[in-house]
């Protein structure tokens, strides 16, 4: 209790010396926090958001079952995709996205060592809002490559080889049966890396792609010599956001994880209802037929309420 009383005094001691310290201007953060400037940023933000964690989860997926593949070609493709993704910083990567014109002066489509049919331009073809989005989409599949793959070993080889013995096919197996059970184990950090996607595409401004939120309202601050509150107001909108992300995660994961950790009945409690009979098929010497031991009905002649023979 004392620590607690503590810890409440301190955050009114943070929040009362916060409202009154002048290098907060307050003023100011109220007058652009829904500034047009801000709000169009923040949806440019949202949108590089979407965009790349849709291509991500579904490069993430496919690189996913090539490492699971059999085939050490395909598995060995995947490994390495991974390992140059997740081991250079993404800010980095971003960096050569941005250059990549240097390095690629025109998109040919055509044979290899002919002459293209079609060539375009690489700056005319791809923009620094698309570049920043391939930049975030690659890096950000190869984290999800792992959580895809953990999410489909969580599920017991059984449930396939049962599928399977079923009839079904590798589609409706993984539709039906694999992916919705692997679901309550993929939902959490996918729900966490859209989080962190969203705070991610602060990074973008090394393409340079300069109409996200962080971006401009820096350059908004710029223009005012004022840095400060402007980076409270980015603050607020990506809190806003987040809380957003948070919230359905919270029912995502409650919806995948109906079933799970429900209690089952204690056969050792005397309080379980049971009926003391025994069912099963059990063999009759000399006969060709094994014999169906049923239990017994409460309501028949010569018998208990509780399910027991007289």
């Amino acid at each position: 209790m004392v620590f607690a009383v503590l810890l409440v005094a301190i955050f009114a001691f943070f929040v009362v010396d916060a409202a009154f310290r002048p290098a907060y201007d307050w003023p100011a953060v109220g007058k652009y926090l829904f500034d047009r400037r801000i709000s169009m940023a923040a949806l440019v933000t949202i949108e590089l958001t979407v965009f790349s964690m849709v291509i991500a989860i579904i490069l993430g997926v496919i690189l996913a079952v090539m490492r699971l593949s059999p085939n050490p070609v395909v598995k060995s493709v995947a490994w390495f995709y991974l390992w140059i993704f997740r081991g250079t910083p993404v800010y980095v990567q971003l960096t050569i996205w941005g250059l990549i014109s240097l390095i690629y002066t025109s998109i040919d489509i055509g044979l290899p060592f002919m002459t293209p049919w079609i060539s375009f331009s690489t700056n005319a073809a791809l923009n620094t809002f698309t570049l920043a989005v391939i930049g975030l989409a690659l890096n950000e599949a190869a984290y999800m490559a792992e959580i895809v793959r953990a999410g489909l070993l969580s599920v017991d080889k059984g449930q396939e080889e049962a599928s399977v013995a079923l009839g079904m096919s590798w589609s409706q197996t993984m539709t039906r049966v694999i992916l919705p059970q692997s679901m309550r184990v993929i939902i959490p950090p996918t729900g966490n890396e859209v989080i962190s996607m969203l705070k991610t595409t602060s990074l973008v401004t090394a393409v340079p792609f300069s109409l996200e939120l962080f971006t401009r309202s820096r350059d908004i601050s710029a223009e005012t010599f004022n840095p400060i509150p402007l980076l409270i107001v980015a603050s607020i909108w990506y809190l806003f956001f987040t809380s957003i992300l948070m919230v359905g995660q919270y029912f995502l994961e409650k919806r995948f994880s109906r079933g799970v950790g429900d209690r089952q009945t204690d056969k050792s409690d005397p309080a379980a209802p049971t009926t003391g009979a025994i069912t099963g098929v059990v063999p009759v010497v000399g006969a060709g037929q094994p014999t169906v031991v049923l239990p017994p009905r409460t309501d028949a002649p010569g018998t208990t309420g509780d399910g027991g023979a007289r």
